[in-house]
């Protein structure tokens, strides 16, 4: 399984080409439909895939939640995917893969891995509204192989945040607030947990906000928007003030749609700040190679709201501190 992996740092090159890699694994087969479905996770998100090594159990832990590790002295708790979406297999976790997301390291129990696949953001494809709904926005993307496996990409933040313990007023006490309603942050991410987090950061700022799940549909609204702005006489910056995208989207990455929004004329004076769980460095300097005016890493609400308001040109308050 090393490796597997071995040259996992050379593939940040493959960001801002609108191509990814994806590490494909199994959480056993679901005893209630009676196949063993195919998962997929991004390769820069993950650090190492290793035997699952002995857990220590942690009290009044959600159910998934298996327990705890010690990888190299940090102690990395251990979530079971399986259990975690429901499915009843009765095979052991015997894998472990362990991901780094918005600066915190943890494991996930699978039944196996199976192999590393490069294939274009275009193919991944929004998933259906029925899954979306059936699966609770789990999965955020879907692709199909060539021996005709559906592939589904798994909404990583979605787990993370029903499986951790974070005060969520606690995040936002510190958001700032703006109260400009006459402002409008256009905002695209494929989670639905980060679209939430991002639409409640903007209503305690005081700002209007429009979502879109992707690059591709995001470009779209904007397009829109600029026909608009043409036929009425006023700059699109003047009903565009900022855009804000996510990296990882299926369809049309953070990079690619940042490239458009830079190179088109019509989008002069609309700043891009790109806000992904991808915090390495060379994610970022792919970011300012395309075009972005700054970065945030996920999820940090008072720093995001901070360089929002900067980005808008507006007073800052004092932040909201709860009673």
């Amino acid at each position: 399984m090393s490796e597997l992996l071995k040259n996992i740092d050379a593939r940040t090159k493959l960001a801002g080409t609108n191509k990814l890699e994806i590490l494909l694994f199994f959480l056993g087969v679901d005893q209630r439909t009676g196949r063993r479905e195919t998962y997929g996770i991004n390769v820069f998100k993950v650090r190492e895939v290793m035997r699952t090594p002995l857990i220590t159990a942690a009290p009044d832990m959600p159910a998934s939640v298996e327990g705890m590790v010690s990888l190299r002295g940090a102690l990395v708790p251990v979530i079971d995917l399986a259990k975690y979406s429901g499915i009843s297999a009765d095979t052991p976790r015997e894998i472990m893969i362990v991901t780094e997301y918005n600066g915190h390291t943890q494991g996930f129990l699978v039944e196996g891995v199976d192999t590393i696949l490069r294939l274009d953001w275009s193919k991944m494809r929004v998933p259906p509204e029925m899954l979306t709904a059936q699966t609770g926005g789990l999965v955020t993307a879907v692709t199909e192989l060539d021996d005709a496996r559906l592939v589904m990409m798994m909404d990583v933040e979605k787990v993370l945040s029903e499986t951790t313990s974070i005060d969520n007023e606690i995040m936002f006490r510190g958001v700032v607030p703006v109260d400009r309603p006459d402002c409008t942050v256009f905002y695209c991410d494929d989670s639905s947990v980060a679209r939430k987090q991002i639409e409640r950061t903007l209503s305690v700022m005081g700002v209007k906000g429009l979502s879109a799940v992707n690059g591709r549909q995001m470009w779209e609204e904007m397009e829109k928007v600029a026909t608009y702005a043409q036929s009425i006489g006023k700059p699109v910056s003047e009903l565009i003030n900022l855009v804000l995208t996510d990296i990882e989207m299926p369809e049309m990455d953070g990079y690619i749609l940042t490239k458009k929004i830079k190179s088109d004329p019509r989008f002069n004076g609309v700043p891009v700040i790109m806000h992904s769980s991808l915090s390495g460095m060379s994610n970022q300097k792919l970011g300012q190679s395309v075009g972005v005016d700054e970065y945030v890493p996920k999820f940090e609400p008072q720093r995001l709201s901070e360089t929002l308001a900067r980005r808008l040109g507006v007073e800052v308050s004092a932040p909201v501190v709860a009673a």
